[in-house]
């Protein structure tokens, strides 16, 4: 029997028209599934209804997926696949298994020799990065930052470091009712000629994208409380 595929079906980064950033065929590919690899049901439902407005509801099946979900479980998602139906697997914004419980999903199929098909689509931290100006031929991406303070300042020292000696840029990120926190961390511990991006709302209509000097930000600082946003440095 042929094995059935698994689509990484990317989602908007916020509540806008998913076809003003999504591909055209995304729309036929959703109408061809019926089983989805999620975070949140709702959430999913709400999206696919967007995009395809005659699937019938009733069709679907969710399998859901977070940091909680054991290798038995998923495993058990990919059998669909050695039956022969395809899966979707579904980000609650931007590209699945981009900084995203869909990583491991992904890794297991390739085990199973199940083919994996990426569908082009949003991602804040590569679109945060070719807007920065910095450099886009050695970058890395750190995930979040230390909750602790002492630790959280460490860390940022750590990476302006390795920033001047890979001249790598350095990107993170912070859960967005902590971001003014991590921004005032950054501009007392980074030195004040260190360049920092900020990237906040990308492709909303309160998008923010500014590249400054500690120096710089130290004398204007945007509110990004609750906004979803990616922080680089270069040192």
């Amino acid at each position: 029997m042929k094995l059935g595929n698994i689509y990484l079906i990317p989602n908007p980064l916020g509540d806008n028209n998913p076809f003003e950033v999504l591909p055209s065929n995304i729309k036929s590919i959703i109408e061809a599934l019926n089983y989805f690899i999620v975070e949140n049901e709702k959430t999913a439902r709400h999206f696919i209804k967007k995009i395809a407005p005659e699937k019938k509801q009733s069709e679907l099946h969710f399998m859901l997926i977070d940091k909680h979900t054991s290798d038995a479980e998923t495993i058990d998602y990919l059998n669909l696949c050695k039956k022969g139906f395809d899966i979707g697997i579904m980000s609650e914004a931007g590209l699945p298994a981009i900084a995203d419980p869909g990583a491991f999903v992904v890794k297991m199929a390739h085990q199973l020799e199940i083919r994996v098909i990426p569908i082009v689509g949003p991602s804040s931290i590569f679109l945060a990065m070719m807007s920065s100006g910095f450099n886009g031929q050695n970058f890395a991406f750190n995930g979040y930052l230390p909750i602790d303070d002492y630790e959280r300042k460490n860390q940022i020292k750590l990476l302006e470091k390795k920033s001047g000696e890979l001249l790598q840029s350095q990107i993170f990120i912070e859960t967005p009712y902590r971001n003014n926190k991590l921004l005032d961390s950054l501009t007392q511990t980074l030195h004040p000629d260190t360049k920092l991006c900020i990237a906040a709302d990308i492709t909303l209509p309160t998008e923010f994208i500014k590249t400054k000097s500690i120096q710089q930000w130290k004398k204007e600082k945007p509110e990004l409380h609750k906004r979803p946003a990616i922080f680089i440095i270069q040192k």
